[in-house]
């Protein structure tokens, strides 16, 4: 059986968040149901306030409660760094590292070994802030996350200076969004709502199994007479791509976390589009022993059509997680948050 472990980033459930459909500890025991003891959160989705106003103790307080109660472990904090767009101005390195210390801090209250940093943050911020993770027992590690991978000038620029370093407070996040190895059927069904042809939009899709480059695709579509949604739908080619899970194993001492990220999961519990599979054999192959944590990203293209659901998609892939782990039963959720809230609205209404 693999030592890998199963979680979720609560970012999967951000359309039931934002409409108060889930509470925090609903999303923290649902993911607990599904045997997924991991937690990864988004300090800005599930407390209210930070980072601009800090979050106080009772909510931390609170956090602990939940993550005790239900037998899970905080993994991970994934913190920003919009230093771009710092009060109209770029962030010189000096407060771009002050910021990364409070987000160490943040990471430490909840009680996780890692934090996640976005992949445009200069590797020397993160050499800056190494230090002072050590010293709270927390690791940083970069997303590598598409359109970069792992041979990409930039991922070998932050690697090459983890290593000059000397600190093991530094590691990579690699977001399995990388490994796109066909184009997303949400993508598609998409695309074609907003008016795309089906004809280019069947053309796309080969293009992309084909490998063809996204300049050439581009220009292919707009010779096809594309306009508007289909360009757009070409130019998605410019984001993602099919990398090989194999890069990782290079990687692998300072590989710490791992983001499930998925755009559908069927009722065969196969997700179409990035091969885990393959994924799951890498991992196993380098020795990894952390966890893979859920990220749907699914929502986005379908909520013009259909109400996401969040909790059962991950539900979906938390079983070919299980399934691909060599674990014996399958996972299943008790008790769906969706049911406790329409009960408790009928017990209301009939009071």
């Amino acid at each position: 059986m693999s030592k890998i472990k199963r979680g979720v980033s609560l970012y999967s459930y951000q359309n039931e968040t934002f409409q108060g459909k889930m509470t925090l500890e609903d999303c923290i025991r649902t993911s607990a149901e599904l045997g997924a003891k991991g937690i990864e959160v988004i300090g800005e989705q599930s407390f209210w306030g930070w980072p601009e106003y800090g979050v106080a103790d009772a909510e931390i307080e609170n956090w602990h409660r939940i993550i005790s109660q239900y037998d899970c472990t905080a993994v991970c904090h994934d913190f920003m760094l919009d230093y771009k767009r710092y009060k109209g101005r770029l962030m010189p390195l000096e407060e771009q590292v002050a910021s990364v210390k409070k987000d160490i801090d943040f990471g430490a209250r909840l009680g996780a070994k890692y934090i996640r940093a976005l992949v445009s943050i200069a590797p020397e911020v993160l050499v800056a802030a190494a230090p002072y993770a050590e010293e709270k027992g927390i690791k940083i590690l970069i997303e590598v996350h598409a359109p970069l991978h792992f041979d990409h000038p930039w991922i070998i620029r932050h690697a090459e200076a983890f290593e000059k370093s000397g600190s093991d407070a530094l590691g990579f996040l690699p977001d399995m969004g990388m490994f796109l190895h066909a184009f997303p059927p949400v993508f598609t069904e998409r695309f074609m709502r907003l008016g795309v042809p089906k004809n280019i939009a069947d053309y796309i899709v080969k293009a992309y199994e084909d490998r063809v480059l996204s300049e050439y695709v581009i220009l292919n579509v707009q010779e096809m007479g594309g306009t508007g949604p289909a360009i757009a739908m070409a130019e998605t080619m410019r984001h993602n791509a099919a990398y090989e899970p194999k890069r990782m194993l290079d990687y692998m001492p300072r590989i710490h976390n791992i983001h499930g990220k998925f755009y559908q999961m069927n009722e065969d519990y196969v997700e179409p589009s990035i091969p885990y599979d393959k994924i799951v054999e890498v991992l196993n192959q380098g020795g990894y022993d952390g966890y893979i944590c859920s990220e749907y990203e699914g929502n986005r293209w379908i909520e013009d059509a259909q109400e996401p659901d969040s909790v059962e998609q991950v539900r979906r892939q938390q079983v070919m997680l299980a399934r691909l782990l060599g674990e014996a039963q399958d996972p299943a959720i008790k008790t769906s948050p969706t049911a406790c809230a329409d009960a408790e609205a009928m017990a209301e209404a009939a009071e």
